[in-house]
């Protein structure tokens, strides 16, 4: 019997146990509404890059005799604004502007803010009291009036609301990141790091970044549905883009006066806002549960 089982062991392929990211891959592709939110996204991605070759008409030249035309119209699928400008051509050339607007920011604020959450938890002492303490002060305000009072003193544009959005997010990410930092700043394998000779900087960059990397990204994936919402609002309060930019938020503040007319096209920014902003909160949540090793 002993001879058998070898001789069926030596005759088995040997199975590559799976990685921990093969596995949160493979748990994301079996979630349907990951997926679907996925797949929503990348449409609304590759129309918005692919928009001057898809054959569209020019978003910024209207007609007053086409204006608000409703939904459904010969030549117009979508219906046209308030100047007679095509509203398909729009929310798709405004879809660049707000998910630079919306997106970017969140990047921004994730590289410093996971870089001072790392250092501030890691090194902790009097390195953590200044750097938190100094987060603490952005609490005292609440997201949106902090993302109006800065976009208000620095004034309206693309790269004025991109860096104020960027300072909004920071304290949130980093307190965060030095939380992750914390918990596992006394393991195991960073003892061994300290034991071995290494560098604060190599333990940090090689031995820690890759821990706490995780709960941060599905932290800061969350954040862009809140920073799509705050890009639109700053468009709105004439904040952010100037007209005639296709921009969701400022084609909401522009169709404002024709809700009574034409409810379904002044609807239509903010149906895109929305579902944008729902995609990737489910798709975070979905991130968040894959990566989530007790299950």
């Amino acid at each position: 019997m002993s001879a058998i089982a070898d001789a069926v062991l030596q005759v088995a392929p040997a199975t590559k146990p799976r990685g921990y990211w093969a596995t949160v891959a493979r748990r994301i592709v079996r979630d349907k509404i990951s997926m679907v939110c996925a797949l929503v996204l990348i449409a609304i991605f590759l129309s918005a890059i692919c928009a001057p070759w898809l054959g569209l008409a020019d978003p910024y030249q209207g007609s007053m005799i086409r204006r608000l035309r409703h939904i459904g119209t010969v030549g117009y699928p979508l219906g046209t604004d308030e100047l007679g400008r095509d509203m398909l051509a729009r929310l798709i050339y405004g879809g660049r502007l707000s998910l630079i607007i919306g997106i970017l920011p969140v990047i921004l604020a994730f590289v410093i803010g996971t870089s001072l959450g790392l250092i501030a938890g890691y090194v902790g002492g009097k390195v953590n009291t200044a750097i938190m303490r100094t987060i603490d002060v952005f609490y005292a305000f609440p997201s949106v009036l902090l993302a109006i009072a800065i976009s208000g003193a620095l004034g309206a544009g693309i790269v004025n609301s991109i860096v104020s959005l960027t300072i909004v997010f920071v304290p949130q990410i980093t307190r965060v990141s030095e939380s992750v930092t914390t918990s596992v700043r006394n393991m195991d394998f960073v003892e061994a790091a300290r034991a071995s000779g290494a560098g604060a900087s190599t333990i940090m960059r090689v031995h820690m970044l890759g821990n706490v990397l995780g709960p941060i990204f599905v932290y800061a994936t969350g954040l862009i549905s809140v920073s799509m919402i705050l890009a639109a609002g700053l468009s709105f309060l004439g904040l952010g883009t100037k007209p005639p930019e296709p921009e969701w938020g400022l084609m909401l503040n522009t169709l404002r006066t024709a809700i009574y007319i034409n409810p379904w096209v002044a609807a239509l920014p903010g149906a895109m806002i929305f579902a944008v902003s729902i995609c990737f909160n489910l798709l975070s949540d979905g991130m968040r549960s894959a990566m989530d090793i007790r299950n």
